[in-house]
C-alpha cells in the first residue's frame, strides 16, 4: 500500500486499504493547501478490499490525497467539490464507519505529509482544526459533514530518495547503554552552537563540534551531537517520536499541545517538523543522514513509536456521529480502531481517545510494514513501542470482567510475536512499555521482547531513599526482573528516571511536583504524585551525592542501563514531572549546565541573562574546578561498564546467550544475606567466564558510616583498588579514579560514607 514510484515504467501506483468503501478517489494537488484538486482517479477495488490504480508522469514531490464513499454515503453524480451533502444517508453505517467524501484523507502509508490537522498552515489557509469533523456540529454556519476540507487537509507526498544510513553500528550479541532523548530538546537551546568552547577543555570531551544556529532543533542538528554522545560512552540513542505527529508546537514556537510527540498520524512519515530542509523528501534525507552520522560514531538509533492509539482523537464533544478523522478512520473505522457494539471508540488502555484494533489484520500489516520500513530503509535499529500492552490486547475480551483470559491469551498475541519474529528475522531490537491503563504486562511479553522495567525504577528509587526494601532492591539490581525470584534475565531495561517523570536531579531535590509553575517550566497537567522522590533535607551535597547513587546503580544493575539526556549534568525541569506539551528554553538541553561548576545557577536564556526566567538551584555550587563533575563522573561510570565485560554481560534479548558474572547479595560483614529492613549491603560482582575484572559494591542507604569487610584475593599483587565513592568528600577528586592510580582497600575494608556507594575492583592479578 501507499505510493511506490517504478522507474522503469513511469508509473506511479496508489493503493489503499478500505474495504467497506463503495468508491475511492485518488486526488493530485499542485499546493499543499488553498487549491482544489488538479486531476482526479477512480481506484479499482481489489479482493483483498485494497484500492489501487496507476498514474504514469507523476513521480516524486507529487502531493496526493484520497475521497471515499461508503453505505452511509454512497456515491451520487450530484456530489461535488467543495462541500456537497448529495448522497449523505448516516454519519456512520451499520459496522461503525464513517465515510464522507467531502473530507479528504491522506494516505497512512504516506513517506512524508505536507502538514497536519493542527498545523499553522490551516490557519493560514483560513481555516481551523474544527473544519476535519464530520457529523452534525456546526461550522461556518453548515452541519461539519458538509464542509470540504480538500484545500487545507494534509497530502501525502511521493517520496524517491536512495540515502545511505550507514552500517549497523554494533555487532550482534553486544549490551548497550540508552540515552533517551527528544530530538528538538536535545539541540535547540542556543547553547548547543557553543558546544565546542564550553564542553572543548572537559576531559574526555576534546572532540565535541558547535550545533550550526540555522540547524538547532532538526534531525541535522541531532547529528552535531554524535561525538559527544560517543564522548560520554552511552552506546544508543532513543529517540521520542519521530512519526509525523499532530501538534502545534513548530520550530522554536511554543504551542500548547503535544510537545513530546505521542499523537502519531504517519506511521511512515517522519516529523517535518524536526527538519531544517522542509522540501518534499528533505525530512527523509535528513532523517537517513542523521541516522548514519549515529552509525559512524558506532551509536545506535533506536526509535520510540505509538502504535496503540492515533492522533485522530475521538469523539467529539461526546456526539458519536461526530469526529474528525484525516486518515485510518476514514478508510475504515471498524478496520482499524475498537469500537464498542454501539459504535463508540473505545480508549480505556490508552486514555488518548481512541484505541487501534490489533485483532484486525489491517492494523498488524501496518505497524510490521512501518517497523520494516524504518528499519530497512531509514536505518533504525530498534524500536521502544509506547504502552506496548495495547498490542496484545482483545478487544472481545473485556479486560475487567475476564482479566484472567486477557492476561491467558496475551503473550501469544499474533501482533506480538509477528513483531518478535519480524525483529529476529531482520535483526532489530524491541522494547516494550509493558503497562497501560489496563494493567502492567511486565516479565509477560513474548521471549524476545525487552522491557521497561518499572519495578526496578521503583525498587532503587525507595531503597534509596532509605526505605530498607532490602529484598526487592537485590533482586531488581540481579536482574531477576520485577521482583519475581526467577533467574538473572537479559530482558530488563533499567532506569530510576524516563521522560514522563522527575529529572534524575529533580528525583534527589523534590518532594512533590511542581507542574503549576509559569512559564517556561509550566504549567502542565498529570504526572504522577507518587515519585518514591526525597528532597534531600534540601542538601546540595547530599543531593549531589545521591545523584550519583542512582547513576552508578543504574549502570551497575544487571540489565540494560537507560537514562535521560541531560541526567548526565543534573538538568532540572524545575520539579516538572509531565511538560509533555512545553516547548520552551527551559526544557530544551541547556548545555551550559554541562560546563559549569553551579549548573543550576546558569541563565535559562543567555540572551536575558539573571533578568531571565531562572532554575531552582538545586544542585548548588559543586567542588568541582573548571568543569562540571557530574559531567565527568556520569563519562567515567558509563565507559567503565563499556569497557568491563563483567559489567555488561547480557546481550540485547539474550538471545545469543552469554557467559554471566555472578551478583552475590551479602551483609556489610560478608558473613551472610542481608535481612528485609537493612540499608546496607555489599554486591559481590564475580568475573566468571567474562574474564574482566572482578568487583564489589558497596551500598549505604543509612544516616551513618558502615564499616564494610572486603574479601581476601589470592595472587601475587593482587589488591582491592577504590574506582567509585559517591560520598561528598570525594567530588574534588571527580568521585571516581582509574584502577591503577586508585587507592588501595587493606583488609580491614571500608567506611562508606552516609546515603553513598563505593565501588571497589580487584587489580594487580
Amino acid at each position: 500500500m501507499g505510493a511506490a514510484y517504478d522507474a522503469t515504467t513511469g508509473i506511479t501506483t496508489f493503493a489503499v486499504h478500505a474495504p467497506a468503501a463503495t468508491r475511492v478517489m485518488l486526488e493530485l494537488y499542485r499546493t499543499a493547501t488553498g487549491s482544489d484538486a488538479s486531476a482526479e482517479y477512480d481506484l479499482v477495488r481489489g479482493r483483498d478490499g485494497v484500492w489501487c490504480t496507476g498514474v504514469a508522469g507523476v513521480g516524486h514531490g507529487t502531493l496526493y490525497a484520497f475521497r471515499c464513499w461508503g453505505p452511509n454515503w454512497p456515491s451520487d453524480p450530484a456530489w461535488k467539490r467543495g462541500g456537497s451533502p448529495a448522497g449523505f444517508r448516516s454519519d456512520l453505517d451499520s459496522e461503525g464507519n464513517r465515510f464522507n467524501p467531502n473530507k479528504v484523507l491522506f494516505d497512512p502509508y504516506a513517506r512524508e505529509l505536507t502538514h497536519t490537522p493542527l498545523s499553522s498552515a490551516v490557519t493560514k489557509a483560513g481555516a481551523s482544526a474544527r473544519i476535519f469533523a464530520t457529523g452534525p456540529m456546526p461550522y461556518a454556519g453548515r452541519p461539519s459533514r458538509d464542509v470540504d476540507t480538500g484545500r487545507v487537509a494534509p497530502k501525502g507526498i511521493v517520496v524517491i530518495d536512495e540515502t545511505s544510513t550507514g552500517g549497523r553500528s554494533a555487532p550482534p550479541g553486544y549490551s548497550p547503554s540508552i540515552y533517551e532523548a527528544h530530538v528538538k530538546n536535545l539541540t535547540m537551546h542556543p547553547s548547543a552552537s557553543s558546544l565546542r568552547s564550553l564542553l572543548g577543555a572537559t576531559p574526555g570531551f576534546e572532540g565535541v563540534v558547535d550545533v550550526p544556529a540555522e540547524l538547532r532543533g532538526t534531525y541535522a542538528g541531532a547529528s552535531y551531537l554524535a561525538p559527544y554522545l560517543r564522548a560520554l560512552g552511552v552506546t544508543a540513542i532513543e529517540l521520542m517520536p519521530v512519526h509525523e505527529t499532530d501538534t502545534d508546537c513548530e520550530g522554536a514556537s511554543a504551542g500548547t499541545t503535544n510537545h513530546w510527540g505521542y499523537q502519531t498520524i504517519g506511521f511512515f512519515a517522519p516529523n517535518r517538523d524536526y527538519a531544517s530542509d522542509k522540501t518534499a523528501g528533505g525530512p527523509t534525507r535528513e532523517f537517513k543522514q542523521m541516522v548514519r552520522a549515529f552509525h559512524d560514531a558506532g551509536i545506535e538509533v533506536i526509535a520510540d513509536v505509538v502504535y496503540n492509539h492515533t492522533g485522530e482523537g475521538g469523539h467529539w464533544y461526546d456526539d458519536l456521529n461526530t469526529t474528525g478523522f484525516t486518515t485510518l478512520g476514514g478508510f475504515g473505522t471498524a478496520e482499524y480502531y475498537v469500537m464498542t457494539p454501539d459504535h463508540h471508540l473505545v480508549d480505556g488502555a490508552t486514555g488518548t481517545s481512541n484505541q487501534l484494533n490489533f485483532s484486525s489484520w489491517a492494523s498488524r500489516q501496518l505497524v510490521l510494514d512501518s517497523l520494516s520500513y524504518w528499519h530497512d530503509v531509514m536505518g533504525v535499529d530498534g524500536f521502544r513501542f509506547d504502552l506496548a500492552p495495547v498490542l496484545g490486547r482483545r478487544p472481545n475480551l473485556a479486560p475487567r470482567d475476564d482479566w484472567g483470559r486477557q492476561r491467558r491469551f496475551f503473550s501469544d498475541h499474533p501482533l506480538l510475536t509477528s513483531v518478535r519474529n519480524l525483529a529476529v528475522m531482520e535483526g532489530f531490537e524491541i522494547i516494550a512499555e509493558p503497562w497501560d491503563l489496563w494493567g502492567n504486562e511486565v516479565g509477560n511479553f513474548p521471549t524476545g521482547w525487552l522491557e521497561w522495567n518499572g519495578t526496578f525504577r521503583d525498587a532503587v528509587r525507595r531503597f534509596c531513599r532509605g526505605d530498607g526494601n532490602t529484598g526487592e532492591f537485590a533482586y531488581e539490581l540481579n536482574g531477576q526482573f520485577g521482583g519475581s525470584g526467577r533467574a538473572p534475565q537479559p530482558r530488563s531495561i533499567n532506569f530510576v528516571d524516563a521522560h514522563d517523570g522527575f529529572t534524575m536531579m529533580d528525583l534527589v531535590s523534590f518532594n512533590r511536583k511542581h507542574n503549576h509553575q509559569p512559564a517556561p517550566f509550566g504549567p502542565s497537567d498529570g504526572g504522577s504524585d507518587d515519585n518514591l522522590s526525597w528532597d534531600s533535607g534540601s542538601d546540595h551535597r547530599l543531593r549531589r551525592a545521591r545523584w550519583r547513587n542512582n547513576w552508578l546503580l543504574v549502570f551497575l544493575a544487571r540489565g540494560i542501563p537507560m537514562v535521560v539526556s541531560g541526567d548526565e549534568y543534573g538538568r532540572t525541569q524545575n520539579g516538572n514531572n509531565n511538560p509533555w506539551a512545553l516547548n520552551t528554553l527551559a526544557m530544551w538541553n541547556n548545555w551550559a549546565q554541562a560546563a559549569s561548576e553551579a549548573p543550576t545557577r546558569v541563565p535559562v536564556d543567555p540572551a536575558r541573562g539573571p533578568a531571565g526566567p531562572s532554575y531552582y538551584d538545586v544542585v548548588g555550587t559543586t567542588d568541582g574546578v573548571g568543569v562540571n563533575p557530574l559531567l565527568t563522573f556520569a563519562r567515567f561510570v558509563a565507559h567503565l561498564r563499556r569497557e568491563n565485560a563483567v559489567l555488561h554481560q547480557a546481550p540485547w534479548g539474550g538471545v545469543l546467550g552469554s557467559n554471566e558474572a555472578a551478583y552475590r547479595v551479602f551483609r556489610p560483614d560478608l558473613k551472610g544475606a542481608p535481612a528485609e529492613g537493612d540499608r546496607a549491603l555489599a554486591v559481590q560482582i564475580d568475573r566468571h567466564h567474562s574474564g574482566g575484572p572482578a568487583y564489589l559494591l558497596l551500598v549505604n542507604m543509612w544516616i551513618d558510616p558502615v564499616q564494610f569487610s572486603v574479601p581476601s584475593l589470592f595472587g601475587t599483587g593482587a589488591r582491592w583498588a577504590r574506582v567509585v565513592d559517591t560520598a561528598p568528600w570525594a567530588e574534588a577528586e571527580g568521585n571516581c579514579w582509574d584502577a591503577d592510580v586508585a587507592a588501595t582497600v587493606g583488609a580491614d575494608g571500608y567506611s562508606v560514607q552516609p546515603w553513598s556507594c563505593v565501588l571497589l575492583q580487584v587489580t594487580g592479578t
